[in-house]
């Protein structure tokens, strides 16, 4: 972390994409630091049968193909998200294609699914799950699953994420809200959803029959009410494990100022905070606060974070934040949460989960 101190300007004076590159380099070269602090028992849970000290993750996107899931952790996260991953190899689309807005502590990226391909993802994650101590694993890893942009059948693809990553993952996810690929949010729509689920669902049951690691959907912010009932309705009718709310916007809200704010691609950060955080209540309401849900887009302090779990999360994640804060953010809004629990007279977590609801 005192690297990054010393590193951060740096990083934000070059390309995006590159400085993404160091950062993960870094990380993997053990430069990255770690934490020292150990997490309150006020923020441990228990979900899907796995233990979160914390309800603080990192977000698809930063370590696309599984490279720095330790070092990740040891910053301070209650878990890391890899991906999204596909199931064969493919660049994304072309550069430049990630860009900041400082201004509005926002970024828009269209990398377009880049991914070294499932087999290596798989390659990575068992080098981590081996490197755990007699069996224990070293913090929680969900896997974040993607289709080929040129796949013709794209419930295929997601079945051969799950056959290849299944048996690595402590909960997987099925992205069908990136707006980089095309006709992927089409698959949000009650019936291709439906008939997409099953397929994967079945395929999991198979590559993991006992134990398996919950399934997840991950939607767009860009929903209306009747689309939130409609995928709330599936979640429960498929058992899925839960729901990520949400993915980036292809929405650009009034007032931006940052120089690249027209350009294409998904919105993330600041300015996704409210239009997120509104899919996420909505989906707690329609599920009647039975799925754990993850609410992401636009945390960057502990009062953010607090405002999604009581909104519906039981975890809460985080990416662009750590662009322009770095990670002593991780440390910052753990410390927060805790005040702010206790400041409402909440002992755990679990406890302020849809608290606005009641």
């Amino acid at each position: 972390m005192d690297c990054y101190r010393a590193a951060g300007p740096l990083l934000r004076r070059i390309d995006p994409e590159r400085a993404h590159g160091l950062s993960l380099w870094a990380l993997r070269h053990g430069l990255a630091g770690a934490t020292r602090e150990s997490d309150d028992p006020m923020l441990a849970q228990r979900l899907w049968g796995r233990a979160f000290t914390s309800p603080l993750g990192l977000a698809a996107g930063f370590d696309k193909d599984a490279e720095a899931v330790a070092p990740l952790l040891r910053l301070g996260f209650g878990f890391v998200e890899v991906g999204s991953i596909t199931p064969l190899p493919q660049p994304g689309n072309p550069r430049p294609r990630l860009f900041r807005l400082p201004e509005d502590g926002a970024v828009i990226n269209r990398l377009g699914f880049n991914s070294k391909g499932a087999a290596a993802a798989a390659q990575a994650l068992a080098r981590f799950r081996a490197a755990g101590t007699h069996g224990i694993v070293p913090g929680i890893v969900g896997v974040n699953l993607g289709k080929n942009r040129d796949s013709a059948d794209a419930a295929a693809d997601y079945v051969q994420g799950v056959e290849a990553l299944a048996p690595h993952a402590d909960y997987l996810v099925v992205n069908v809200s990136s707006p980089n690929t095309p006709g992927l949010r089409a698959l949000q729509s009650r019936s291709e959803l439906t008939l997409l689920l099953d397929r994967v669902s079945s395929a999991l049951a198979e590559a993991v029959p006992r134990n398996a690691p919950p399934l997840l959907l991950k939607v767009a912010p860009d929903l209306s009410a009747d689309d939130i009932a409609d995928i709330a309705a599936v979640a429960l009718e498929m058992k899925l494990g839960g729901l990520i709310a949400t993915n980036t916007t292809i929405a650009r809200p009034p007032g931006l100022r940052g120089r690249h704010r027209h350009e294409a691609g998904g919105l993330s950060g600041r300015p996704l905070l409210g239009p997120s955080t509104g899919v996420l209540a909505g989906l707690y309401r329609e599920t009647g606060g039975r799925l754990p849900l993850i609410g992401l887009g636009g945390v960057a302090s502990g009062a953010d974070a607090y405002a999604k779990i009581r909104a519906g999360a039981s975890l809460v994640q985080l990416y662009t934040a750590l662009i322009y804060r770095g990670p002593a953010l991780i440390g910052a809004i753990k410390r927060d949460l805790v005040a702010l629990l206790r400041r409402d007279g909440f002992t755990s977590i679990r406890a302020a989960v849809g608290a606005d609801h009641r």
